[in-house]
């Protein structure tokens, strides 16, 4: 008896062609996610080269019912792009072509299958930068950036994805395309249809193409590691990085000293700039346009806040390989996934002034849950008020990891936090949206969902569930 797939796939083979459709074994072969351990179950695998395509196998599959689950850098940490065996993978990765770039503009136009850092280098080669930045940046692709809405390092001062997105070509799910290509700053002309797409995971519209706003190229680069004695120093610090470099300022990350030690020291992997033994350690950074002025005035703040007590150490880079690896032991997330054998990462956002009772309170927790086989190890975006978690608690079993993301989330409620700062929802969180959105904007979440997407079969059961 023919399934459902066996039945479209005619219909899929005159659109793709034959290199176009994977079945059985090329599917098998393939994987959910970047790290190679979630195998594809899908019933087969489309690789669209166009709008055109990828608009005709939606017709296709919404006329008949047929789930489709988009792909393409598949770098997600929360399973956005799973899928369960009942799905057509839509992938986007020879969608690949950066079609324009104005320089004077400003303005970049890509297919969202083009890599990250593909568009930052077309963009630095053009004397200018896009400004998203992060640890995937080789194999994270823009149409995965914009689904998320990725922040990364430089949010602080840039924005996350959302602010770099002038317009969207986007279709959904019965193959309509939305056409909505705007290349201007100010477009005040009704709703701004874009921004429901950005952030939605694929669940209201599939992303295909993008007109993305670039800035200025960077003629100057700071970088300082600093070591810090106390959370509330690290506070302050951030007030007076601010009030110093002003609108220099792009990054300000921070790792606790588990961290450190782990990734800097006990990795082996690294030169330690900085004695392990504080606190905390910041990374500083700042983009200016006056190689000589912005280097005096760098110094000049480092040796600032070093004079008033905010930080205890500090080591600042002198060239380029110097800053690449200070950076490398904050994105060296590799050398923690080895040594942790796998934990469980979590991205949350809370108020600063929370943050240090929060990891205080969490870590008590943990150890009263799980004793000393639990470990917690935290960094992220300060500046933002963005952490990451990276917690281990002796086996992985369906049960621990239940009570895990319990004692991470649920105090977030009372926080005014939430349970996802830039990584989504996808399947892993859905069960806790409601600690982060009430009830009133899930239920518009729903009707937005129906209107878009009567039938439900844009990366079914991702953020809202089925």
């Amino acid at each position: 008896m023919k399934t459902l797939f066996d039945r479209l796939q005619p219909g899929l083979l005159t659109i793709l062609g034959d290199s176009g459709l994977l079945t059985g074994a090329d599917v098998a072969q393939r994987s959910d996610s970047w790290t190679g351990r979630d195998p594809c179950q899908a019933l087969g695998v489309a690789l669209p080269r166009n709008t055109a395509e990828v608009a005709a196998i939606l017709r296709l599959c919404h006329r008949a019912g047929l789930p489709v689950v988009p792909q393409a850098g598949k770098t997600t940490l929360v399973q956005g792009c799973a899928t369960r065996g009942e799905e057509l993978v839509l992938s986007l990765e020879r969608m690949n072509a950066i079609e324009d770039c104005d320089a004077v503009a400003a303005t970049m136009t890509v297919q969202a299958g083009v890599p990250l850092q593909r568009i930052q280098e077309r963009a630095e080669a053009e004397g200018l930068m896009f400004p998203v930045d992060l640890g995937a940046r080789g194999s994270c692709t823009i149409g995965g950036n914009i689904a998320t809405n990725a922040g990364g390092i430089r949010v602080i001062r840039y924005g996350m994805t959302r602010q770099q997105v002038l317009g969207l070509e986007v279709v959904l799910a019965d193959g309509s395309v939305l056409d909505s290509m705007n290349a201007m700053l100010k477009n005040n002309a009704g709703y701004d249809l874009k921004q429901l797409f950005i952030g939605s995971e694929g669940t209201l519209g599939i992303v295909t193409r993008a007109c993305l706003r670039l800035q200025p190229r960077p003629l100057s680069e700071q970088t300082a590691m600093l070591a810090v004695g106390s959370f509330a120093a690290l506070g302050k610090l951030l007030r007076r990085a601010g009030e110093l470099l002003g609108g220099q300022l792009s990054a300000f990350e921070v790792m606790w000293q588990s961290h450190y030690q782990l990734v800097a020291v006990d990795s082996g992997r690294h030169a330690a700039p900085l004695p392990a033994h504080f606190p905390y350690y910041v990374l500083v950074e700042t983009l200016g346009s006056d190689p000589q002025r912005d280097t005096e005035l760098f110094q000049q703040a480092m040796e600032r806040v070093m004079e008033e007590s905010l930080a205890e150490d500090a080591v600042i880079a002198q060239s380029r390989a110097q800053r690449d690896a200070l950076w490398a032991i904050r994105e060296d997330i590799p050398a923690l996934m080895l040594a942790m054998n796998s934990p469980l990462s979590y991205d949350i956002s809370l108020p600063i002034g929370h943050m240090e009772r929060y990891v205080g309170e969490l870590e008590q927790a943990l150890r009263r849950t799980w004793g000393e086989q639990a470990r917690l190890l935290v960094f992220g975006h300060l500046g933002d008020g963005n952490l990451h978690l990276a917690i281990s608690v002796g086996e992985d079993t369906p049960e621990n990891r239940a009570a895990l993301t319990e004692l991470v989330y649920r105090p977030l409620q009372v926080l005014n936090g939430s349970i996802s700062a830039e990584h989504g929802i996808g399947l892993e969180k859905r069960a806790y949206l409601g600690y982060s959105r009430n009830a009133g904007e899930i239920a518009l979440m729903r009707l937005l969902k129906q209107t878009l997407d009567p039938k439900g079969i844009l990366n079914p059961g991702k953020v809202l569930g089925n």
